[in-house]
């Protein structure tokens, strides 16, 4: 409903209206009745509403501005106080003529004349009856027109429909008043008191917010119930616009109390972290900017950072994804985006921080420094992605060491063992709880430069799962091609991994991806000789274990010797792990000695190590002797180094079976075959009665039984095995062999010889026979490896048998 008429027309028109009051005189029934009996003058000075439609019974004030319309109120108010109203079709016309104005009316009646100060006057009038205009008569200096009742078709009093209707009007009136806070709540005392039922629906009709066009139309509704009815539509709809208007505005209204609230209790946390010394969101977001000005990040992740900064700045600091942004920004201003340290590129100095740290290794501490020479003459060059390869505790981690330190590079280290959740190096993405970085990112957050020398420790033990292969992970983090623009999922944006040293460590290159393989230089690292585990121990092993366990040099003093009986007697391995392990032992036994004051010898003899570490376990490795046919020395390769096996093997009285035990591979098996499928086949080159063959069955065993054994290299082997068994005449002494064999007679090469070389010297091996095209693995062995050795190199199983079975017979020998 308007806001206009409802309430100030009582005051103008009646009296003023009190909360107390139980009736406020409106129109009366007698009064309504006065109204009907009333005869209409056939001519009326007709007065244009602009935005106004009157309707019978009511009261409402107008302004008179225009100066026909003020003539005509003066002279109506002196006259009889009758006019005749009518609507405007258009509201912007300012001098309406007849085709402007609508043919439907109601006949007023003046109540009271204003004078305003403006020169206008206002007008109270109250119509009565409507009319339509028959004809205008005149229309100056105003409209003048004659006219004719428009009757109205009033229901009978005792219609339930029409006062159901009436009712209806009535309760929504009052509802709708309620809703709208625009309208005086007083304005229910006059909805209640009105008794007239078409009064009621006039009085709805005419405070209604409607066009004019809308009310001109119910205006024109000659039947008072239809009237009514069209009335109670109207209101219908005003009520539910209201209902969802004052929604709306609750909603927000509750909304905006909301962040109010949460402003000030802001505003107050703000207060109480300053007062404790803490830093308010506004000062971190300032601190965060500040920092960003100093980091040489490039356009495209400045921007980038700013974005973030500003989304964090919208946030309110009180939800959990503000923590989540303040991590992911700190993380970038942490993050050394184009900060390089100087490399330094002393070769000379390199060499000796290697030779320092390291002894041995030659091949690898040679390759090293050629690719850091390279390095030196090409500043802008990729850095290389490295492999050292090669058994446990040979020094493969602390290489990466000591080549960071050659560099004057920062030294970052991950232990890729176990590994199998893909996001350890890609990161998780930031929407997801307790997410992180990848190890790659959160190691160079570490290291403060992004040209640090990186190394991936085994990376062999990499393993997948349901959360991903991080081994694939991988390939963008070791591809020089890719790596520059390396994508971790918590960063978003791509990382130049371009000017890390990588290197990685593995054990067994066999379980690396392909793939993976393929994207780095393998560089292998062999096992140490004994006379380099002594050195090893001696120069750094001992002091170290000294130092550890609180002692001074002087309080124990170990020599060559007793660390040679250390390492043959107690350590079988390629490395030095196991020595270290030993030598700590010694050392613990003196600072008990010193801790419990009791004697002891200041130089550790042979018989203190026998108490210390007991009797020596690994004494299988030596020679032992070739008074038994069939027994011959072999030469095997195993992940912890070199090694010496022993093939034995008997005749016992049969049809000529081959029986073959030792937990032996395929391979392995196959070789024994083709070795006494040869013997069979040239019987009469070795002055063999064939006959034999089918007389007795022939055994070939390997110890050690539990042991599994496998591959070609002990073919050669087998075949000395079963000549020296079938001739019964003695294996040369102190000899050993490692070769493939083929059925043509060849001797074919195999690979491990370094380490195979070591467990011959560790076995006081004289003379080692291999095929002719492993000479080129002994040449690249350092002389001093090789002392004390002879080698002899073949390409046919027949001088294999020339050099290693004597003409001399075993004890013992059995007649076949």
């Amino acid at each position: 409903m308007a806001k206009s008429n409802f309430f100030s027309i009582d005051n103008l028109s009646l009296q003023e209206v009190n909360e107390d009051a139980e009736f406020i005189p409106l129109m009366t029934s007698e009064d309504e009745e006065k109204i009907n009996n009333e005869e209409l003058p056939e001519v009326l000075p007709i007065l244009p509403l602009k935005n106004t439609v009157l309707f019978p019974g009511v009261v409402i004030p107008i302004t008179a501005g225009r100066d026909k319309s003020i003539k005509l109120l003066n002279d109506a108010n002196k006259g009889n106080k009758t006019i005749g109203v009518v609507a405007q079709k258009d509201s912007s016309v300012e001098n309406p003529g007849v085709e402007d104005i609508n043919r439907l009316g109601v006949v007023a009646n003046i109540l009271k004349v204003l004078k305003m100060p403006d020169g206008n006057i206002t007008v109270i009038i109250q119509g009565k009856k409507r009319f339509e205009i028959n004809e205008v008569l005149t229309q100056e200096p105003y409209l003048t027109a004659s006219i004719f009742e428009v009757g109205e078709l009033k229901p009978i009093k005792k219609d339930a429909e029409f006062t159901t209707i009436v009712e209806s009007i009535k309760d929504l009136s009052l509802r709708i008043i309620k809703e709208n806070p625009n309208l005086p709540s007083e304005a229910s005392f006059a909805i209640k008191n009105i008794e007239s039922p078409s009064f009621l629906v006039n009085f709805i009709s005419s405070n209604m917010n409607l066009s004019v066009e809308e009310k001109q139309k119910l205006l024109a509704i000659n039947n008072l119930k239809d009237r009514a009815l069209e009335t109670l539509k109207y209101m219908n709809l005003e009520l539910k616009k209201l209902e969802l208007r004052n929604d709306i505005q609750s909603k927000v209204q509750n909304d905006m109390n909301q962040q109010q609230r949460e402003y000030f209790l802001h505003q107050q946390m703000k207060t109480i972290q300053e007062e404790l010394g803490g830093v308010s969101a506004e000062t971190e977001i300032e601190e965060m900017r500040l920092k960003a000005k100093d980091k040489k990040w490039t356009k495209e992740i400045g921007q980038h950072f700013e974005k973030e900064l500003a989304k964090m700045q919208r946030m309110n600091p009180q939800v959990a994804e503000y923590a989540i942004q303040r991590n992911y920004l700190e993380l970038f201003l942490d993050l050394p985006w184009n900060e390089f340290s100087k490399d330094k590129f002393d070769l000379k100095k390199a060499q000796r921080i290697l030779d320092r740290d390291h002894y041995g290794l030659e091949d690898v501490k040679r390759r090293i420094i050629e690719y850091l020479a390279v390095l030196k003459l090409r500043n802008d060059m990729k850095s290389p992605i490295l492999c050292l390869y090669g058994p446990p505790g040979v020094g493969k981690t602390s290489l990466g060491k000591s080549v960071a330190e050659a560099l004057g590079r920062e030294y970052v280290r991950i232990s890729l063992g176990g590994l199998r959740d893909e996001a350890e190096i890609r990161g998780h993405r930031k929407t997801y709880i307790g997410a992180m970085p990848g190890r790659i990112i959160q190691s160079l957050k570490k290291a403060g430069t992004s040209n640090p020398v990186f190394v991936l420790d085994e990376i062999d033990k990499l393993s997948s799962s349901h959360q991903g292969d991080p081994s694939s992970a991988l390939l963008e983090v070791l591809d020089p091609e890719q790596n520059s623009e390396f994508h971790d999922n918590f960063l978003e944006v791509g990382y130049d991994l371009s000017r890390v040293m990588f290197i990685a460590t593995c054990n067994n290159l066999s379980s690396i991806q392909p793939a993976l393989r393929d994207r780095m230089e393998i560089i292998k690292v062999n096992g140490y000789t004994i006379e380099e585990k002594v050195e090893i121990a001696k120069k750094h092993l001992l002091p170290k274990q000294i130092k550890e366990h609180g002692l001074t040099p002087s309080q124990i003093k170990v020599g060559k010797t007793q660390l040679t009986k250390i390492v043959e007697g107690y350590t079988r391995e390629s490395g030095v792990r196991g020595l270290e392990k030993q030598i700590a032992k010694v050392v613990r036994y003196v600072a008990k000695s010193i801790a419990l004051e009791e004697e002891y010898d200041v130089k550790i003899s042979n018989e203190d190590l026998i108490e210390i570490l007991g009797p020596a376990r690994l004494e299988r490795d030596k020679y032992e002797g070739n008074d038994v046919a069939g027994v011959v020395t072999g030469l095997a390769w195993t992940q912890v180094g070199g090694d010496i096996l022993y093939i034995e093997s008997i005749l016992s009285e049969g049809k000529g079976n081959l029986s073959i035990t030792g937990n032996l591979g395929k391979v392995m098996k196959e070789s024994a075959t083709i070795a006494l499928e040869y013997i069979k086949a040239h019987a009469e080159d070795f002055n063999l009665n064939p006959a034999i063959f089918s007389k007795y069955n022939v055994h070939i065993h390997v110890p050690e039984g539990a042991t599994p054994k496998d591959g070609p290299s002990a073919g050669i082997t087998m075949l000395t095995s079963l000549v020296s068994l079938f001739t019964q005449k003695k294996v040369k002494k102190n000899l050993a062999m490692t070769g493939e064999i083929t059925l043509r007679g060849k001797v074919l090469p195999v690979g491990g010889i370094k380490e195979k070389i070591l467990a011959a010297k560790r076995a006081h091996i004289k003379e080692i026979v291999l095929c002719e095209d492993n000479r080129r693995d002994i040449e690249e062995i350092k002389e001093d490896y090789l002392k004390g050795l002879t080698f002899h190199y073949v390409t046919d199983m027949k001088e294999v048998i020339a050099i290693a079975v004597t003409n001399q017979k075993v004890k013992n020998p059995k007649d076949l």
